[in-house]
């Protein structure tokens, strides 16, 4: 009982010391921290350069399916007044934030605000935002707007989908460098933005929100442990379907997949 409750210090003292070293740029942080209406509406204002903007509803961590139904999770979701959808992401690496996924995000969006029989002009209005932390499209801008035109013209083709890439690595006094600023800071003493600082403060200095980043983090030490068993149960699935001497209900016993869900790694092996 001794060691275990050593164990348990130890272990609480690990995510005080990862909480006080989170900055915005860390995708579990930043998630909580623009769960808050007023703290997303001052990123998108910010960013979009539009101090109109008013956010009627915010998700963080919210999850979308795609037509095959798996779930995809999106940092933040947010729609103002007007209907327009904003995904906002932050990435630390360039590998997150490839063109493809920004047109995948966007699309996402439209299959999921849209029903059958719907007509195409209530599509709404879409932001997919990238916040990376290296400027990954390279020509030292701070900010990157994509939107379709019509090439033979050069006028906006008009869709209202919109993807934005955002800089990290510019630090101006404009106030989009500020921001960047602040979302590089692990103090929310040096932060420009005294909004954000309160959120940020709160979640490292508070009880309470140092105990709601406690969960955020046991529920990623979970979230990690179920995906690596999974990630084995297939390999053993695998290994004993190469064998070819087990019934898919042996597997399924074994590896404790479904029986269906061996199936359709036995079909795909083959296919």
């Amino acid at each position: 009982m001794v060691w275990q409750g050593l164990d348990l210090e130890q272990k609480r003292q690990e995510n005080l010391q990862r909480i006080q070293s989170l900055r915005l740029l860390d995708d579990e942080f930043m998630n909580k921290v623009f769960e808050d209406k007023a703290c997303a509406e001052l990123l998108l204002q910010v960013i979009l350069e539009r101090t109109d903007l008013r956010v009627q509803k915010v998700h963080g961590q919210h999850s979308l399916q795609n037509l095959q139904g798996r779930s995809v999770r999106l940092d933040i979701l947010a729609v103002d007044e007007a209907g327009r959808i904003y995904n906002v992401e932050v990435q630390r690496s360039d590998r997150g934030a490839e063109a493809k996924r920004a047109r995948y995000n966007s699309s996402l969006i439209d299959a999921n605000v849209t029903e059958p029989g719907d007509a195409y002009e209530k599509l709404n209005e879409t932001y997919v935002i990238f916040i990376t932390e290296h400027d990954v499209l390279r020509a030292g801008l701070p900010m990157y707007h994509i939107d379709r035109v019509v090439q033979e013209t050069g006028g906006l083709f008009g869709d209202e989908a919109h993807i934005l890439y955002v800089n990290a690595q510019i630090k101006d006094s404009t106030a989009l460098g500020q921001l960047m600023h602040d979302f590089s800071c692990t103090s929310a003493a040096e932060m420009h933005y005294p909004i954000l600082a309160d959120r940020v403060r709160y979640f490292k200095e508070e009880q309470e929100g140092v105990a709601t980043m406690s969960r955020v983090f046991e529920e990623i030490a979970r979230e990690a442990a179920q995906k690596a068993a999974r990630e084995s149960a297939i390999q053993v699935a695998q290994r004993m379907l190469i064998m070819g001497k087990y019934s898919y209900e042996e597997i399924s016993a074994i590896s404790n997949l479904s029986v269906d869900e061996v199936k359709a790694l036995d079909e795909s092996r083959t296919a």
